[in-house]
């Protein structure tokens, strides 16, 4: 997708999700503002972090981003979830404008127990992250996108330049009634641990994964 491309809505809005609460956050990635988002469906809480004024603009950067416990809080190394929301952070708080939409989907989809079930079966028996969903009877990617659309509506976000590598995040935004200006990489470092992960994510699930060594440059993966 090129600067020039402007994908258009094909869905009206809903109105499923509570705007709950919301107070300024200083951060590690500098100042933002927290808004936390209730479904009412479920009671499932998920938090938009906004830098600067984005009601009824277009081409706001915005980064959809789910839930990794282990990664986020607990420093694991088998992915590359907590760069690249660290990543995110540093690139909407330096454009002075954009989101952040952090929802509660740990494991694609699947949960956390059940993605620690899928990391034991890539240990014991080898498999990569879709055979092991697969052998727990899940598909590749359970995530959805209607929750992040109808929070990109309640701040009136007009469109968006989406910062992902997921082709599926885009069309998910669009079928939600999200206009999609342009996609921005989310370029990420590997390491001995997660280069297989990240391989599987490119040649398996579509993913437009760009990679880095430790010095920026870009890495070499096969």
């Amino acid at each position: 997708m090129t600067a020039e491309t402007k994908v258009l809505p094909t869905k009206k809005p809903t109105a499923f999700l509570e705007l709950y609460s919301e107070a300024p956050l200083p951060t590690e990635r500098g100042q933002f503002r927290i808004v936390v988002f209730r479904d009412r469906r479920n009671g499932r809480e998920h938090v938009a972090m906004v830098k600067g004024e984005v009601k009824g603009l277009e081409g706001v950067p915005v980064r959809v981003h789910s839930e990794c416990l282990t990664s986020e809080v607990f420093g694991s190394l088998r992915c590359d979830c907590r760069a690249q929301l660290d990543r995110a952070m540093d690139f909407i708080n330096q454009q002075g404008c954009g989101v952040l939409l952090y929802l509660r989907q740990e494991g694609r989809g699947i949960g956390l127990g059940n993605k620690i079930r899928a990391y034991k079966l890539q240990q014991e028996d080898g498999l990569d992250t879709v055979e092991a969903n697969a052998k727990l009877g899940f598909a590749d990617d359970l995530r959805r996108y209607d929750v992040a659309a109808e929070m990109l509506r309640a701040l009136d976000v007009r469109s968006v330049d989406l910062i992902t590598n997921n082709p599926l995040k885009i069309a998910g935004l669009v079928d939600e009634g999200i206009p999609v200006r342009r996609r921005i990489p989310s370029r990420t470092l590997t390491n001995p641990l997660n280069v297989d992960y990240l391989k599987t994510k490119r040649d398996r699930s579509g993913h437009l994964i760009e990679f880095l060594d430790e010095d920026g440059a870009e890495a070499q993966t096969g």
